[in-house]
C-alpha cells in the first residue's frame, strides 16, 4: 500500500515539476470559454502542491520501510494521514446529505462541452443518491485500508513484545512455582525416613 501511494505521488510530483520547469507549455490557464471565469494556477500554488507531494512520498516511504523492517513507529505518520483523509471524505458525504444543492452548483461549474451534463443535472434525487453510494463506497474502502495499516501496526508491536518475553523466559534461571489449583490436587508426599544414629563398636 505504501509503495502504491508512493508511485501515485511520484507521478503527481513529476507532472508538477515539469510544469514548473516549462511554464509556457504547461500553463495552467483555463479559457473563459470553458469555465466562464479566468482561473490561473500560479507558481505559489504549484510550489505548495509540490511540497505536499514530497511530504506524501516521504510518509509513504516511511510506512514501507517500517513494514519491511518491523518498526511500528514508522507506520504512524501514514496512519495519521489516512485518518485525516477519511475525515475529509466524511465531511464531503455529510455536506452532500445536508446541502444536496452543492452537487448542482458543482455541475454548473463544469465546462459546457462536458458529456451528458444536462441529463445529469435533470435527475436531482437520483444524482444525490448515486453520489452518496459512491462516497460511501470510497469511505468503506478507506476504512478497510485504515484497518489494514492498524492491524499491521498491532502485529509488529505484538511481535516485538513476544520476542522480549521469549528472551526473558529463556534466559531466566529462577524456578517458577506451579499454579495453586495443581498444588491442591497433588497428593501429599510421604515424609522422609527418620534419622537414625549408628554406633560404632
Amino acid at each position: 500500500m505504501g509503495i502504491w501511494y508512493m508511485l501515485i505521488n511520484a507521478v503527481v510530483l513529476l507532472i508538477l515539476l515539469s510544469a514548473l520547469n516549462d511554464p509556457v507549455q504547461y500553463r495552467y490557464h483555463l479559457n473563459n470559454a470553458e469555465l466562464g471565469s479566468d482561473e490561473v494556477m500560479d507558481d505559489a500554488n504549484m510550489c505548495i502542491a509540490t511540497a505536499v507531494s514530497l511530504l506524501m512520498i516521504l510518509i509513504c516511504g516511511m510506512a514501507t520501510y517500517g513494514a519491511y523492517k518491523q518498526h511500528a513507529a514508522w507506520l504512524l505518520p501514514f496512519f495519521c494521514y489516512q485518518i485525516f483523509d477519511f475525515a475529509l471524505n466524511t465531511l464531503v458525504a455529510i455536506s452532500v446529505v445536508v446541502y444536496p444543492n452543492t452537487i448542482q452548483e458543482y455541475l454548473h461549474q463544469l465546462p459546457g462541452k462536458f458529456p451528458y451534463k444536462e441529463d445529469i443535472m435533470s435527475t436531482n434525487v437520483c444524482l444525490v443518491l448515486l453520489v452518496l453510494i459512491f462516497v460511501g463506497g470510497i469511505l468503506t474502502f478507506k476504512a478497510y485500508l485504515m484497518c489494514c495499516v492498524w492491524n499491521c501496526y498491532r502485529y509488529i508491536c505484538g511481535r516485538s513484545t513476544m520476542e522480549v518475553l521469549l528472551y526473558i523466559t529463556s534466559n531466566d534461571t529462577s524456578v517458577l512455582l506451579p499454579p495453586y489449583e495443581e498444588v491442591v490436587v497433588m497428593p501429599p508426599k510421604e515424609p522422609p525416613p527418620q534419622y537414625m544414629e549408628t554406633r560404632e563398636d
